[in-house]
């Protein structure tokens, strides 16, 4: 019941985030329109002064207060620093960490936004502000902790970090207007610090939280926007031979910011999509989904009344969790593990093409993406170490989209598959024994000898109840199938030695999903 009402009240937040701008200066709503643009020159500010000195001691102070916070507060063994561990880092220099896929994979990059956003909300560009996350990051890792410094870190932590932080700047730009008072700029203002916090820390800091003036201060003037929120039931499917079934609650966000046939622009982020879903199972992750992807360039090649078509470079941040259905699983070594599936890809670009065809009796549209991935995460079936049991690797992925759109809008169809293969190039000593203490372990590694693939196939249905009010109905269809190539020997009472050259191990879940869906 208590994660029910939570994902009740971050859903009441967002929401009223973003209607509380709806309305710009002509009257117009925007959110019921979506395809409408305002270009209210009057509006937008088109450049903003820099201030670096203000976005370094932001930065700085940010580590230092954490920092503070883990030392005295949490009294936390990695806070305990001096200038011999401090020395000691650069000594030994970058290594893999062993933290949970949540923290390497969200939690770090979500710092990362926020060292981001002390410079982007100080007057730089999307690029200028990911050299303030590198920095940030650098500092985090070589001087505010006592464990050596991590090269997930310096990798997640800047590139997810941008790609988290523009859609928090972008978002919270949407909300402030310089023009409310009282009761209306307080609950603009609070909504914009939950969402981007060093955002609302350098509006405090300037003054601006609270001085009323002419103008909105909107940087991006009233893009294109569309949102869906959805809440209903779950159910997920187990992954192996057990059949069990596991039910829960539900609650999903999906954005479309921006015009994704908009005309050649070579600025970040003028278009992204971010889909976020949060669940309420009893031993499975609040945060299940995360995925953005926000165009960096964007070249026309088609602008016609039937057609339109555009191709571009993306960045893509993707985050899959799931935990453990059947906590009584005890499974063999030799068997997949009770966990279905994990995956993160904080930093992840690539090439993509949008296509659309208007028909008579509906909209078409078609999307497909083709990505580098830099660094990323999957599940392993042996691989544990401290908190982590998946393997870090980099490799490729691949986004197919389908949307069909009734005329009269009674029925959508959306229908998605994602694939990823991850390679693992520095691997462990398989001849090591795994019952050995994490300190016999090697630190140094990214995991096992091994390649993953993970696909993720969504159909969702919506039909249309009310006005903007759906039902949908969605699938979701997850595999996991990793390649190990060297592995310890398994010594497993009453069974003869277990030490094959080459095994593939899978897993697989489904989950179904009855939800109410509101398109504002």
């Amino acid at each position: 019941m208590k994660r029910i009402l939570f994902l009740i009240l971050v859903l009441i937040v967002f929401i009223q985030g973003i209607q509380a701008n709806v309305v710009d200066t002509l009257g117009v709503d925007t959110l019921s329109h979506p395809t409408l643009t305002v270009n209210d020159s009057a509006i937008v500010i088109p450049k903003t002064k820099k201030h670096f000195w203000r976005a370094a001691a932001e930065v700085f102070g940010l580590n230092v207060g954490l920092w503070a916070f883990d030392r005295y507060a949490l009294k936390g063994h990695y806070a305990y620093i001096n200038l011999n561990t401090i020395k000691a880092n650069f000594k030994h220099g970058f290594d893999w960490d062993d933290d949970h896929l949540s923290t390497n994979m969200f939690a770090h990059p979500y710092h990362g936004s926020m060292y981001y956003n002390s410079a982007r909300s100080n007057g730089f560009n999307y690029w200028q502000s990911e050299l303030f996350a590198i920095s940030g990051s650098a500092m985090w890792e070589l001087f505010m902790e006592c464990e050596y410094p991590s090269t997930n870190d310096i990798i997640a932590t800047p590139i997810g970090g941008a790609a988290l932080g523009e859609v928090f700047y972008r978002t919270t730009d949407l909300i402030l207007d310089d023009r409310a008072t009282g009761g209306e700029r307080f609950g603009r203002e609070f909504a914009s610090f939950l969402i981007s916090p060093m955002r609302g820390l350098t509006r405090v800091i300037t003054g601006d939280a609270w001085k009323r003036k002419p103008t909105s201060g909107k940087q991006f003037g009233k893009p294109n926007l569309s949102l869906d929120v959805s809440l209903g039931a779950t159910m997920l499917g187990y992954h192996d031979g057990d059949n069990l079934a596991k039910f829960g609650a539900t609650a999903r966000i999906d954005m479309e910011y921006g015009d994704r046939f908009g005309e050649t622009s070579y600025v970040p982020y003028d278009y992204f999509s971010f889909l976020m879903e949060l669940d309420a199972m009893k031993t499975q992750p609040m945060l299940g989904r995360v995925e953005i992807i926000g165009r960096l360039v964007n070249f026309e090649l088609l602008d016609k009344r039937k057609f339109n078509l555009s191709v571009g470079a993306y960045q893509h941040f993707d985050f899959f969790d799931s935990d453990t259905i059947n906590v009584d699983h005890d499974a063999p070594a030799w068997e997949p593990c009770s966990v279905p599936y994990k995956l993160g890809t904080p930093a992840s670009v690539g090439v993509g093409t949008m296509f659309r065809f208007r028909g008579a009796k509906g909209t078409l549209d078609l999307c497909g993406h083709f990505n580098a991935v830099i660094l990323g995460g999957v599940l392993s079936d042996y691989y544990r170490n401290y908190h982590r049991n998946y393997n870090w690797a980099s490799g490729l992925s691949t986004k197919l989209g389908l949307n069909y759109t009734s005329l009269s809008k009674k029925f959508i169809l959306e229908f998605y598959h994602q694939f990823y293969k991850l390679y693992t190039w520095n691997s462990w000593d398989p001849s090591m024994d795994l019952t050995l203490t994490p300190n016999g372990k090697p630190v140094d590694v990214q995991g096992d000898d091994s390649n993953a693939s993970f696909n993720h196939i969504e159909l969702r249905l919506n039909f249309n109840l009310w006005k903007e009010l759906y039902l949908t109905l969605g699938l979701d269809y997850y595999r996991r199938y990793t390649e190990y190539f060297k592995w310890p020997k398994f010594d497993v009472p009453g069974l003869p030695s277990y030490n094959p050259s080459w095994v593939i191990m899978y897993s697989r879940q489904v989950s179904t999903q009855l939800m109410f869906t509101y398109r504002f």
